[in-house]
């Protein structure tokens, strides 16, 4: 039997398309739960507030209320939010969240996919929008309040590092820090609401270039914004 009838022998070819088996990992799930209980949320927890606020980028009365509100919306996630939160906070790999939380690469990558559904469902309609009237009222009297008259926001640019860029866009995506990046054009509010985001513009571009193409003003421009005095 030559090299060719031995590779496309029928056993061979019966055993590489027959599926594999994947290998089950015990990772004793219900010790981790507890120990991130006994860590942040527990009466006499381990870990003080601001460590809490440096671990998750939130304060835990914040957490609590996302946690609560993502648990009513799909009873799947009460303890896999924690994963989405570090992948979120930190940009890990999600295998990374294995060792500590104790959940698999996939289980996590779909945490993740579950949280963001379900912020867009509970959140998406009171925060990803333009401001109205009432809105832009208040934001200008906050401005005034603060010594700022006829400012109702905030707008600045910020750098998002792309590490797997195409190799041909070397060029267009480098700038002054000679890293690869696309830019996130953002408006906030005192209270951090970011009321407007353009996202995706070649780090080669400077704020003015940027501000050119921005949708920022657009409702300004054509008269489409409300009336405010």
């Amino acid at each position: 039997m030559n090299d060719v009838s031995r590779l496309l022998s029928p056993d061979r070819v019966r055993a590489f398309f027959q599926p594999r088996k994947r290998k089950y990992i015990k990772r004793n799930q219900e010790e981790a739960a507890q120990r991130l209980f006994r860590h942040f949320f527990a009466e006499n927890l381990i870990y003080p507030p601001n460590i809490f606020r440096r671990r998750f980028w939130m304060r835990r009365e914040l957490f609590l209320c996302i946690l609560n509100g993502v648990t009513t919306y799909d009873e799947w996630f009460i303890q896999k939010m924690i994963a989405a939160i570090r992948i979120l906070a930190y940009g890990i790999s999600a295998n990374l969240c294995d060792e500590y939380i104790k959940i698999s690469e996939r289980i996590a990558i779909e945490s993740l996919k579950k949280f963001c559904d379900a912020i867009i469902a509970m959140y998406a309609e009171q925060y990803q929008r333009s401001p109205n009237a009432d809105d832009i009222a208040r934001l200008l009297r906050e401005g005034e309040e603060r010594g700022f008259p006829g400012m109702f926001g905030s707008i600045d640019c910020m750098h998002w590092e792309w590490k797997n860029y195409p190799t041909a866009w070397h060029g267009k995506h480098t700038g002054r820090s000679h890293k690869h990046t696309l830019i996130l054009e953002a408006v906030v509010s005192k209270n951090l609401w970011i009321w407007h985001a353009f996202f995706g513009m070649a780090g080669s571009h400077n704020n003015l270039n940027v501000l050119d193409h921005s949708p920022a003003f657009k409702s300004m421009i054509n008269g489409s914004m409300p009336p405010v005095n």
